[in-house]
């Protein structure tokens, strides 16, 4: 019995993943907490693909993952390690990686279960499965599709298959976009821990508002307080996660050299370009932001 079960399990693996994850058992490594009981657990990969939940709950709020200083997990690090006959490596350190592909997302099949470091897998996380980065990493993932994106911890290894970059939770994924057709084109990029504490405060409590890191609390004042100067913003988002809003105005501070402000009111986080000369900055900004990938933008005054 045993064995027709792992002979059912590898045969569903092979078969691929009908929610879009893509089969994804954890590496065969020496350490690996996880490597022995996603083999040995035959029943969860008789499923003949993966699943979405039966009643999900809404995960539009479902906060980014807090990039913050973590020591390497035990388990999922070690190097080489093989799974299906290949030989994979894991980086020394994440910081500069960054990769364009395809992404994936696994969920109901690998909900409760352990992951390749030894943690609970919760697909209403924002977590994901990488081939190569460190246990744990912090990551940002834009969709090239949608230009949306998330911060997601690194804490599993996958996907196996070459032409698939990362395995999203089914939170990441749905904050991508990609749910519905299984995979989307993205961009990775990994977050330097130490360059993002030195932007938004270390995430420990504070006297800041709740979910307000103490660099985030004078900019809100500034953004609801009216006291910039006149003239009009370019709005790029608005987020229902405060963490996505300041991830995303600190990529286009770095990348557009514009300043960008977090304008939130009414459970919505605004992320807007400005302020702005409309005679002769507006049009350059605009061009600015469709290289960078936001296209939509569109022209809010300053009461918005």
């Amino acid at each position: 019995m045993r064995r027709s079960l792992l002979i059912l399990g590898l045969a569903a693996l092979l078969a691929g993943c009908a929610g879009g994850g893509g089969p994804r058992p954890a590496p065969v490594e020496p350490a690996g907490p996880s490597a022995s009981a996603s083999t040995q657990d035959g029943e969860r990969y008789a499923l003949a693909g993966d699943a979405y939940p039966e009643d999900p709950p809404d995960v539009a709020q479902v906060p980014d993952a807090v990039p913050r200083h973590e020591p390497r997990s035990r388990g999922g690090n070690a190097s080489p390690y093989e799974v299906w006959g290949k030989r994979y490596e894991v980086l020394a350190d994440a910081r500069g990686y960054q990769r364009e592909g395809r992404a994936s997302w696994y969920g109901e099949k690998f909900h409760g279960y352990a992951t390749s470091n030894g943690e609970i897998y919760d697909m209403y996380k924002m977590s994901a499965a990488h081939r190569s980065l460190p246990l744990p990493s912090f990551v940002r993932v834009t969709s090239l599709d949608s230009g949306r994106s998330a911060i997601v911890r690194v804490n599993d290894r996958g996907p196996f298959h070459s032409e698939r970059e990362i395995d999203l939770s089914y939170a990441a994924a749905a904050r991508l976009g990609i749910l519905e057709e299984g995979t989307g084109r993205v961009r990775v990029e990994a977050i330097d821990v130490d360059r993002w504490l030195a932007r938004h405060g270390d995430p420990s409590p504070s006297a800041a508002p709740e979910g307000e890191t103490p660099a985030g609390a004078a900019e809100a004042a500034r953004a609801t307080g009216g006291d910039v100067t006149e003239g009009v913003f370019l709005q790029v988002a608005a987020l229902g996660s405060e963490e996505g809003a300041r991830a995303l105005q600190a990529r286009l501070e770095e990348e557009i050299a514009r300043p960008v402000r977090v304008a939130s009111a009414s459970g919505l986080h605004r992320v807007q370009v400005g302020p702005l000369d409309p005679a002769g900055q507006v049009a350059s900004v605009r061009d600015a932001l469709r290289r960078a990938g936001f296209a939509q933008a569109f022209i809010v005054d300053d009461a918005e």
